[in-house]
């Protein structure tokens, strides 16, 4: 009898301790997690109708993007008591149904907010010197200065959508360009700091040289940044995004550099992303094309840096959740 009762209790922890991750993270997570008596399973190439036949045994749940969290999989994990996110969206995530199930949800803005800042410079600085063009140009064998005159980021006033961990690593970055930098953000008030004062939306519309968005994907942002939005703003202005794909529609960007609202626009992230989806968008050849555009492959956040940094930070977090 006793030991039938200590087999059962040992499962019972084996149970709450367990951990399954769906998708590649840095190894420092496993070694934090299991020095603090987690047993992890790491299956990074799990496809997801095998990840829903074996989800019931385990107490957590480890994603980055591929792996949707749904209702269904809330329903059939009955043991789930935390999902982390190796990252800063949790779009992938239905959040109001895990509250309602108690699931506690585990992400990782803190790790990846200053490549994605660095990367946003990085788009914003190509494009106001032209130098994705200029260097395509002369390995064509045309030499033209007067073309590829640029423009100087200092004087200019940059706005930024969203002061989260994202927005306020860019505005940090911007500090040492003697730059105007001003923020709105719909869910936060009184977050005026050193590096960027807080403002209304009509006055990003209505000041802006620059316009970076670090917004997270929910109903309200999807297609935020849409043809009427841009026909409002009173100056051309650089657009960035290295948000989400769907907070920016893309006819609406090439729509804009058409009419001369947009000088260049860096995209680090699309509506529709990876191929063949990507070719098969109306608007690809235009993108593509376009000489105003400089696109990256959603890699803003993912450093080599940042892929360890992000682990750290969920595991911290999770030990934070237990102690």
């Amino acid at each position: 009898m006793f030991s039938k009762f200590a087999v059962h209790k040992n499962y019972i922890v084996q149970l709450k301790n367990n951990i399954l991750i769906v998708d590649d993270v840095h190894p420092i997570f496993m070694e934090q997690a299991e020095a603090r008596g987690y047993q992890c399973d790491y299956r990074p190439t799990i496809k997801a109708e095998e990840a829903l036949q074996i989800i019931g045994d385990y107490a957590g749940l480890v994603i980055r993007s591929k792996f949707l969290v749904t209702k269904q999989v809330f329903d059939i994990a009955t043991s789930l008591r935390f999902v982390c996110r190796a990252g800063a969206g949790m779009d992938n995530i239905d959040e109001v149904y895990a509250i309602q199930k108690g699931v506690t949800l585990i992400n990782a803005p803190e790790g990846n907010s200053d490549a994605v800042g660095e990367h946003a410079i990085g788009l914003l600085l190509s494009l106001m010197n032209n130098l994705n063009r200029g260097d395509a140009e002369i390995r064509a064998g045309k030499w033209d200065r007067e073309g590829n005159r640029g423009h100087e980021l200092k004087g200019k006033t940059v706005g930024i959508i969203g002061y989260g961990h994202m927005g306020h690593s860019f505005a940090r970055k911007l500090s040492g360009f003697q730059v105007d930098v001003i923020a709105y953000d719909k869910y936060k008030t009184g977050f005026s700091d050193r590096y960027a004062r807080e403002v209304s939306m009509e006055q990003i519309i209505k000041h802006s040289d620059v316009l970076s968005v670090h917004v997270p994907l929910t109903a309200e942002t999807n297609g935020l940044v849409d043809d009427e939005y841009l026909f409002h703003f009173k100056k051309p202005i650089f657009f960035i995004n290295t948000s989400r794909g769907k907070t920016a529609k893309v006819s609406a960007v090439l729509n804009a550099i058409k009419q001369g609202k947009i000088i260049g626009a860096g995209l680090d992230v699309l509506e529709v992303e990876k191929f063949p989806a990507l070719t098969e968008q109306a608007w690809f050849d235009e993108l593509r094309q376009s000489g105003k555009v400089i696109l990256s492959p959603h890699v803003a956040g993912w450093t080599f840096d940042s892929y360890r940094k992000i682990s750290e930070v969920m595991a911290e977090k999770l030990i934070n959740l237990i102690d």
